[in-house]
């Protein structure tokens, strides 16, 4: 498996420590002794200038941080949810890339999801049982969509 860049590994080392009480409490330390040296510096507007640009600079460089945790994170689950769904017998795994489909496409199967949904709260209602697998029809209309150039592209996409 390949190792992780540089810039990768200063990203989680920052994520992990920048979420740390410790840390938030010496941002708070920071901010009490610039607050208590404004008299000593007559509340000047350098005095005011440095902590404008600290907090500027620390807000800009945290952002890139922060998103390159949260999308390695989403992907991770992501990846581990498409496991799961891969694993268990009767999914659905036209579902494994559906952050790929159009909106128009996850509409249609979210609607579908709803009626499932409100199907199994009416049998529940009902006494019964709502322990099932019925087939998204949706699902089985993108299934039956699949162009072969789509599934040439995904073949080479997985083996280089």
């Amino acid at each position: 498996m390949k190792t992780r860049s540089r810039f990768d590994k200063l990203a989680k080392m920052a994520s992990v420590l920048t979420g740390r009480p410790v840390t938030f409490l010496l941002a708070v330390g920071v901010v009490l002794v610039w607050g208590i040296t404004g008299p000593l510096f007559k509340f000047s507007d350098t005095w005011q200038l440095v902590i404008n640009t600290g907090t500027t600079i620390v807000t800009f460089l945290m952002v890139f941080l922060i998103q390159n945790t949260q999308n390695r994170d989403t992907l991770a689950i992501q990846l581990k949810l498409d496991e799961l769904i891969r694993a268990m017998k009767g999914a659905h795994t036209a579902v494994l890339d559906v952050e790929e489909l159009s909106d128009e496409e996850l509409d249609l199967i979210m609607k579908h999801y709803r009626h499932l949904a409100a199907e199994a709260r009416m049998e529940l209602r009902r006494g019964r049982s709502d322990i099932d697998s019925p087939e998204v029809e949706s699902l089985k209309e993108l299934q039956e969509a699949v162009e072969p150039e789509e599934i040439a592209q995904a073949n080479v996409t997985h083996s280089g």
